[in-house]
């Protein structure tokens, strides 16, 4: 059965939403960044930490992860920043 929605691994990165970890005093400078970045696609690119084997196995009822899917989680105040660069649909 095909998807309804398949990530397309060409599409570009093309701007940040919100600010960035440095901005949001959110990184060390180094490697530790999360980041939210709309593609060329319209497509949402989330940079976070994979916390897919911790929150596994406490999904809420009706939540799956399919095989290829990461559970990334990222500073709540890094969304926040984002409210403005996500246009409404």
């Amino acid at each position: 059965m095909a998807r309804s929605w398949e990530a397309d691994p060409s599409a570009l990165f093309q701007r940040r939403l919100g600010k960035s970890a440095k901005e949001l005093d959110h990184s060390d400078g180094r490697d530790e960044c999360p980041e939210i970045w709309q593609l060329d696609n319209g497509d949402i690119a989330v940079i976070g930490r994979d916390l897919t084997a911790a929150y596994r196995p406490r999904l809420p009822e009706g939540v799956s992860l399919a095989p290829d899917e990461r559970l990334v989680v990222i500073p709540g105040i890094m969304l926040s920043s984002a409210k403005p660069d996500i246009a409404d649909v």
